[in-house]
Order: structure tokens, then sequence, then C-alpha cells
């Protein structure tokens, strides 16, 4: 068998390998996806369609509801943050978690990005979140801080 071919092979059966690789490990949902902001989320046509999606925003002060006995957490996200100077527009949107194992960055006005979709329960409309990533803030800042003058 010539040089040739045996590269052709080798490379045909690596391209093979990672092809399959990909189609058994990506889920084909929202792989690769970016996020949507809240308003860009509330603001599409097919957001109570039940589509998977990814939202940003950020936890809602006081609103982190913890259910021990069902495993659930309860919280409203907003799209502006909490702690910012004029907050308070955007809209709000109530999310359900599943789980009890949390981000250590998730509390009371976090930076979170969800995964998971709308869902109608009850007489109300929430999102049901699969995954919750709390962000690490992008600034530290220390305190201001006296120079000394010579």
């Amino acid at each position: 068998m010539s040089k040739g071919v045996q590269i052709a092979g080798g490379a045909t059966l690596i391209a093979l390998i990672l092809g399959w690789y990909a189609a058994t490990n990506l889920d084909g949902g929202i792989a690769f996806a970016y996020y949507e902001t809240l308003t860009e989320f509330q603001s599409s046509p097919d957001a109570l369609n039940g589509r998977d999606a990814r939202v940003h925003g950020y936890v809602a002060l006081a609103s982190i509801e913890r259910d021990i006995a069902e495993k659930v957490i309860r919280f409203t996200v907003v799209n502006d943050p909490p702690h910012a100077v004029g907050a308070g527009g955007g809209g709000s949107m109530p999310v359900v978690f599943r789980s009890l194992e949390t981000p250590d960055l998730f509390k009371d006005g976090a930076e979170v990005v969800l995964e998971g979709r709308m869902l109608r329960e009850g007489t109300g409309v929430l999102f049901q979140a699969d995954k919750l990533y709390a962000k690490c803030p992008s600034k530290f800042e220390a305190p201001a801080t006296e120079t000394a003058s010579f």
C-alpha cells in the first residue's frame, strides 16, 4: 500500500472518530449558543413555546426561596443589576431551579445565566432552569487610598 493511501485512510479515520464524538456528546439544543438578555428573551415571539434558551439577568433582591423538602429553589431574575444607580427598569421573570446545588456566587443581586425554557405552571408562567451559572464579577476595585505628598 502506498504512503498516500495510508495518509488518506488515517485522515478519514480521524475525521470519522471526531464526527462520532461530536454527534454523541453535543446535545443539539443550545450548544455553543450565546445568551439573550432578559428583555430580548421576553420580547421574542416564541419565548412561551417552550423553546430552549440561555438567558442572562440578575437575581432580584430578597427573592431567593429554598424549599428543602421539595429540593427546589425559586427566585426572580431582573434585567438590570439591583444595586446599580437608577436600577429598576426592565422586566422580571420568576424562575424555578429543581436542585439545591447552586454555585458559590449565587446570592441576591448576583449576575446569572440560566439554561432552560418557559413553562406554564398553574395560572402563571415561569422559567424552568435546568442549569444555573453565577458569573464572577468582572471588576475588582480596591478601596481608594490616600497618596502621600512629599
